[in-house]
């Protein structure tokens, strides 16, 4: 026997709300097998403990940090952090000069690089360059390019982390080249002032002797991570190889407005396996970045590259083949997956307003642990269970519907959680496990408010099957916006909130998503299938669904159907019919008898 359009639909639903949860337990089989994944959730600082990072400002002696720089410092690592995939981080000052990191688990170096960088970024014209004392020129090659194409004037043929080469060079620059460089291109300081930042001028005495006694090893100790903007700088490439007289700033990373990793594409636009970092600057950093580029591609030699400096280290030096005027350069070099994505989120997310270093690095406890996790998991098991019991209570074989439901949306939330915690780096708190629990409720009412209006429409005389569409056309706009509103608010508490208040809203905007979710592909669909059984379209008292049950009825138009009538054995129904007559009904039934009296 075929079967009905309604049965269809329904079993349909049920085979999507299936595939979905199949497809959650793949996903997160997949990051067990090949992702050091959990099959359970990571907890949280509160409940699992972790690592401390005390972070020391690196100024000049003397100096001072602000209030104000120490909170902007604060805003930008918790952003740091948070991009990380690293949840419920705790992140404060200490003595009005240090900044406390406490992080769940831990760390490994990218996340502690992620947190304490400046990533202070700036676009400086190449002076000279030679090889640093007792290092070899040689490495990855490091290219900036316009996102756009050649067509937009590409910027290509990178040397040898930053070395000089010329336009037909491929392979590369040794030490002697380099040397050369600077004899030939930076020539003692000429008796006249700079006319831009590429002017060879630049090159002071002093400049000179720093360039020829600089130790790679110990650029922390020169300041060049806080040098200034309007000066040269002599500086070394992040790997210690090469050495570098830099002119002025001539673009900064506040241009910045957005910075991400990905993989970078050829010439004719296949996508390479080579990690990048794509930049966009504003309308001001496009035009500095512009000029830039069209003076120095008319330049030759070593003053035809320029360096991009991060932290007062050079992390590539490439030639400028053509003007790039879009405003989205492409940095490429010796990057992995992860060290692009720690640079691009750092870009992002600005530079720290002073740089810092790890003065310590220590576990700590637990502040809550794992008995409160289990007293919490206790607490939300028996809330399941009495919300259950309500259930077979009020609605007898109907809370078998709820029942089922809630269970599939246990293991739901569930794959949820875990896959965020295997994908995302989510963290689980006490807070979140009251989230989780809260949820309980906002689940169970949506069920409660198709159900009522499903037993609305059978007092109002419909059929089992008809009820059931009908009722779930008028309570669905009830859910859904009871859930939008729930999701509304945890966004803005999430967005407003610090900490575990974030972790209690995080988890209560997912659950609101799941109750959507499970109302139309478990409840509804599940409704509609039992709904042509004959125990539940026949009425039986067992169901929850008996018309006699129901009792009264508003017909529409103001008009009521009066109870309907039960032999004496049946007085515990009228009783519950009159209990549950709206205020509307029972005023229509007090007025009905008072007419009658009336008559008489």
């Amino acid at each position: 026997m075929a079967r009905s359009t309604p049965e269809r639909k329904a079993l349909r639903s049920l085979v999507w709300l299936l595939v979905i949860i199949v497809g959650l337990l793949s996903a997160n089989a997949a990051s067990v097998a090949f992702n050091e994944g959990e099959w359970t959730p990571r907890l949280a600082l509160d409940l699992q403990g972790g690592t401390q990072l005390i972070l020391e400002p690196q100024i000049e002696e003397g100096a001072n940090v602000s209030a104000e720089q120490l909170n902007q410092a604060v805003a930008i690592i918790r952003q740091r952090v948070d991009a990380g995939g690293v949840s419920e981080a705790e992140i404060n000052t200490q003595g009005g000069r240090n900044i406390v990191v406490s992080i769940p688990g831990t760390p490994d170096q990218a996340t502690i690089d992620r947190i304490q960088s400046a990533a202070k970024l700036e676009f400086r014209p190449v002076l000279a360059a030679d090889a640093a004392s007792n290092s070899a020129i040689g490495g990855p090659d490091d290219d900036v390019s316009d996102e756009s194409g050649i067509d937009d004037g590409q910027t290509e043929g990178g040397a040898e982390d930053g070395a000089a080469t010329d336009d037909t060079t491929t392979g590369e620059a040794t030490a002697e080249d380099n040397a050369a460089a600077v004899t030939t291109d930076a020539p003692e300081a000429p008796p006249i002032a700079p006319t831009d930042a590429s002017d060879l001028a630049w090159i002071t005495p002093e400049v000179r002797e720093l360039f020829d006694t600089i130790d790679c090893a110990a650029l922390d100790e020169l300041g060049t991570n806080i040098a200034p903007v309007d000066e040269p700088l002599v500086t070394c490439d992040v790997d210690g190889i090469v050495k570098y007289i830099l002119g002025p700033v001539e673009v900064e990373g506040a241009s910045i407005t957005n910075a991400t990793a990905g993989l970078i594409a050829s010439q004719t636009g296949v996508t390479t396996t080579e990690w990048g970092v794509n930049i966009e600057f504003d309308a001001v950093g496009t035009q500095q970045f512009r000029t830039v580029t069209e003076r120095l591609i008319t330049l030759q030699g070593i003053q035809n590259q320029f360096a991009i400096v991060l932290d007062g280290s050079v992390i590539s030096a490439p030639r400028t083949l053509a003007a790039i005027t879009n405003g989205q350069p492409q940095i490429s070099g010796s990057f992995t997956q992860d060290t692009a994505q720690v640079l691009a989120d750092q870009l992002r997310f600005g530079a720290l307003p002073i740089g810092f270093e790890l003065q310590s690095q220590e576990n700590i406890s637990a502040t809550l642990g794992i008995s409160q996790l289990e007293s919490g998991i206790i607490a939300g098991v028996i809330g399941l269970l009495l919300v259950m019991a309500y259930a077979l209570f009020q609605y007898r074989a109907l809370g078998g519907v709820i029942i089922v439901s809630l269970m599939v949306a246990a293991v739901l939330s569930y794959f949820v959680i875990l896959y965020l915690s295997n994908q995302q780096g989510y963290r689980l708190s006490l807070a979140g496990v009251a989230g989780l629990i809260i949820s309980i409720g906002v689940i169970a009412d949506g069920f409660i408010v198709y159900f009522e209006r499903v037993r609305d429409e059978l007092r109002d005389g419909r059929s089992l099957p008809n009820a059931v569409e009908a009722g779930w056309s008028r309570a669905f706009r009830t859910i859904l916006i009871s859930n939008v509103v729930s999701l509304v608010g945890a966004v803005v508490l999430y967005v407003l909130a610090v900490g575990n208040v974030r972790g209690f809203a995080f988890t209560l905007g997912v659950m609101s998503l799941i109750n959507l979710v499970i109302v139309t592909l478990m409840t509804y669909p599940t409704l509609r299938l039992v709904a042509r059984t004959d125990f539940f379209s026949s009425g039986h008292p067992l169901s929850g669904l008996d018309p006699k049950a129901l009792g009264a009825v508003y017909r529409g138009r103001a008009q009521f159907r009066a109870p309907v009538s039960t032999p004496k054995k049946n007085t515990g129904s009228s009783r519950e019919a009159q209990r549950r007559q709206t205020i509307a009904e029972r005023k229509a039934a007090e007025a009905e008898t008072a007419g009658k009296k009336d008559a008489r």
